[in-house]
């Protein structure tokens, strides 16, 4: 396989672009690697951040030993490609590393999912679609799946049936199975591989729970939903996050979307987009859905995803990720910690979008961390995003 050369130090290639130190160039040429959609900002006139620029370098926070860092240490040691904070709307630090600029995309990971679960906010106040509905009731293929008893609800909020396994450390594990099938792991493709996403989730048939009764988290329940929203509306789900979110937040960019043979898109993972229009996305958040003089989002859903219930917190603090943000919980494919009002999209190799709604502040970190749940990276770049989001 020919290495891709990039303005940046270190060549890649389609089987080894997902691995280190490769993915220190690889996550912002994505484009270059697979198949994508583009959402495309439109004919809009994009509306400019407004800038009042604050140094933030040397706040200080306590590590996970008790040891005092600052935030500069912080984006030093967790391999930061791109930072953004705003106050108020008011973008106060912005940094680019490793080659790239405020125009340069980068692979989001899982902060994908958080469009998926504002969408079906959306969608489910225009009464298109039911959270409370099974999956079946919108993809009568699913009967006799691992999906059939799941409803849209448990699979947003990740307590769904199905077996699968998202140890990413283990280069077998379902999670890459699935992702070989948009061309992430070529090497795992073999003649008996799904060539789309929906006939690799038709293909799950094992169970490893009631649904509902455990927080398991797993990015085949994104793409699920996103069929489900494809089949009740029969519109493609690229053209209704495009017209419905992305070209609501005025952004300067289009977007990307990575989509398997078919052209359906892998929300479960695979969005690239620039940290300017991220920050508008969090700032949408913080807004409780309003955005640029309109209600993007409802007010409504927002609350709910963080506040969660009784439920969904218990059900959380029983699971692996409790360390991650201890109090909080997931909900409508987004992280939150309501006792400190913080909501958080989040994927692998360290992508961050941290929203304090209590402050009213945003936070983008992209990065390239060199293994993908590194779990002492994303605690120390929290704990320093909560020092920032709380000095206002």
């Amino acid at each position: 396989m020919a290495l891709l050369e990039t303005p940046n130090a270190r060549p890649f290639s389609a089987d080894n672009w997902g691995y280190p130190p490769h993915n220190q160039t690889s996550l912002q040429y994505v484009q270059q690697l697979v198949r994508t959609a583009r959402l495309s900002r439109g004919s809009i006139v994009f509306a400019p951040l407004q800038q009042s620029w604050q140094d933030v370098s040397e706040l200080s926070y306590l590590g996970d030993e008790g040891q005092t860092r600052t935030v500069a240490q912080m984006l030093d040691d967790t391999y930061t490609d791109a930072f953004l904070v705003m106050h108020k709307g008011t973008v106060i630090t912005e940094q680019y590393r490793n080659g790239m600029s405020a125009d340069s995309h980068h692979l989001l990971n899982s902060v994908s999912k958080s469009f998926v679960g504002m969408l079906v906010g959306i969608l489910a106040q225009e009464g298109t679609i039911n959270p409370n509905d099974g999956l079946v009731s919108y993809l009568p293929e699913f009967t006799d799946t691992a999906f059939q008893n799941t409803t849209l609800q448990q699979a947003l909020d990740m307590t769904a049936a199905v077996r699968f396994g998202e140890d990413y450390e283990d280069r077998q594990a379902d999670f890459w199975q699935e992702a070989a099938v948009v061309g992430w792991r070529p090497e795992l493709v073999t003649a008996k591989s799904s060539t789309t996403l929906f006939e690799y989730a038709c293909a799950l048939t094992a169970t490893e729970q009631t649904d509902g009764a455990h927080f398991h988290y797993r990015t085949v329940l994104t793409n699920v939903i996103t069929m489900a929203i494809e089949r009740a509306t029969n519109r493609s789900a690229i053209q209704l996050v495009q017209d419905k979110i992305w070209q609501r937040l005025h952004p300067e960019q289009d977007a990307v979307v990575v989509v398997d043979e078919s052209g359906f898109p892998y929300f479960g993972a695979g969005m690239n987009a620039c940290a300017r229009d991220l920050a508008r996305f969090g700032q949408l958040l913080a807004q409780n859905g309003y955005y640029h003089d309109q209600q993007v989002v409802p007010e409504q859903w927002i609350e709910d995803t963080l506040r969660g219930d009784a439920n969904v917190r218990s059900l959380f603090a029983a699971g692996a990720y409790t360390q991650l943000i201890p109090g909080g919980h997931y909900r409508n494919q987004t992280w939150a910690d309501t006792n400190h009002d913080v909501l958080f999209c989040i994927g692998i190799h360290g992508q961050t979008i941290f929203v304090n709604q209590r402050s009213n502040v945003v936070i983008v970190k992209l990065s390239s961390h060199p293994l993908p749940a590194d779990v002492s990276l994303f605690s120390d770049t929290f704990a320093a995003m909560r020092v920032i989001s709380e000095t206002f």
